[in-house]
């Protein structure tokens, strides 16, 4: 069993309120963490999941309803939503144009291109393949990347996948404006990677990053002896019924145009070009795909107890500051966050909620997790500029569902 060493500064610690979740999953998953064996796989004795309910519109919960409506009959949300108790349905709606083009309206069944949610299935990939003994977290990222720089002795596969390796993020080099709009292999983005050192020791400090996601992705390849792409197929979308999901390649695969809201008005952004964050954003989906995704991840059809427990540890350092409005800070799950999302919006609720977000290329969205209640919310919009709307709907939808005061604002 891979341990992260505490002299590392980011020993895993359970998100805080979730122990239940993993108990949820099998009474032998916290007990894993604690004991040097990890359990075997995703449990076959777990009930089937939920039959896949008729894709037609639902608006069960009044007050999203109504806010929602409001808000896009003044142009102010585009988008898609989706809001599920337990197996059941309470909203699922799309607003606003396909594409500004053609005028073409949004549909509940529409594809969306996931961006950064996308990483949550690279981190499960990694963590189905320890489950399967092909690899595990505590690896040295040189046992499966060669040739390997000297600076990189330290990094463990757990640094990528936690946002705590040190290598710089694409965003952060020299040349970001040219490798935006230039495609890449995996082999090239690696290439590019090992031509940097590392900003900071692995595990001392948490820097969100995309090269850290595209290397684990490699890695997965090499593992499996597949393409990154099938193996994601295989292990998770074939056998999940996720037919409308897949790996984006830049084809006419029906997703959706992104957007961005300019001076001039409501403008396409047609050169995606997801092949340079293949294992950090290069995935699309449907709100029902990825419902099935959460109730399917959450409840122990797709990982080990063990290796759920850890994808939903925070591995940030110990001593990881505060948020920078002075809210407490995140935890650092693989692939996933956790929060009191809540304590931003007024009135505040303070349900701990496990999630992740997504921008890149017109694109601007949230996946959230509760997992006392097991309510998801999914807000998918195909607009780059409404960051804060997709923040709120999703805290206004998860307030609606659990009985709390409706949320009318983000806090300041």
């Amino acid at each position: 069993m891979f341990h992260v060493p505490r002299t590392a500064g980011n020993h895993p610690r359970l998100f805080l309120g979730l122990i239940a979740a993993v108990v949820l999953i099998g009474g032998a998953g916290l007990a894993a963490v604690l004991t040097s064996q990890p359990p075997p796989t995703a449990s076959s004795r777990l009930a089937p999941l939920p039959p896949r309910p008729p894709l037609e519109v639902v608006e069960a919960l009044p007050q999203l309803t109504a806010r929602l409506q409001r808000e896009a009959d003044a142009g102010r949300f585009m988008g898609a939503v989706l809001v599920a108790r337990g197996d059941e349905i309470l909203f699922r709606q799309a607003y606003g144009t396909a594409d500004v083009a053609t005028g073409a309206p949004l549909r509940v069944g529409s594809r969306f291109r996931l961006a950064s949610i996308s990483k949550q299935f690279t981190a499960a990939a990694i963590l189905k393949l320890q489950d399967d003994g092909k690899l595990t977290i505590g690896d040295p990222v040189c046992q499966w990347i060669q040739p390997c720089p000297a600076a990189w002795a330290p990094l463990k596969i757990h640094h990528l996948i936690s946002h705590t390796s040190g290598i710089p993020d694409l965003m952060a080099r020299p040349g970001w404006g040219n490798r935006r709009t230039t495609p890449a292999t995996l082999d090239e983005l690696t290439e590019d990677s090992r031509l940097f050192r590392l900003s900071f020791e692995p595990g001392t400090r948490v820097r969100y990053n995309n090269a850290g996601f595209n290397l684990a992705a490699a890695i997965v390849e090499k593992a499996s002896g597949q393409r990154f792409a099938d193996y994601l197929r295989t292990a998770f979308f074939e056998p999940l019924g996720m037919t409308d999901t897949g790996f984006d390649d830049d084809t006419d695969l029906g997703i959706v145009t992104g957007h961005a809201t300019f001076p001039e008005g409501l403008t396409a952004q047609r050169n995606p070009n997801v092949s340079i964050v293949a294992g950090a954003g290069a995935l699309y989906s449907t709100l029902d795909d990825q419902l099935v995704w959460e109730q399917a991840l959450h409840g122990g059809h797709v990982l080990s107890p063990y290796s759920y427990a850890q994808m939903i540890m925070d591995h940030s350092p110990a001593d990881q500051p505060n948020e920078r409005d002075g809210r407490p800070h995140r935890a650092w799950g693989y692939g996933l966050m956790a929060n009191r999302l809540g304590t931003r919006v007024t009135p505040a609720f303070q349900d701990r909620e496990i999630y992740h977000t997504g921008s890149w290329s017109g694109f601007r969205n949230i996946e959230v997790w509760q997992p006392d209640k097991r309510i998801a919310v999914i807000v998918l919009s195909n607009n780059y500029h409404q960051q804060q709307q997709v923040l709120l709907i999703s805290q206004q939808a998860m307030a609606e569902a659990l009985g709390h005061v409706f949320p009318t604002a983000l806090a300041d």
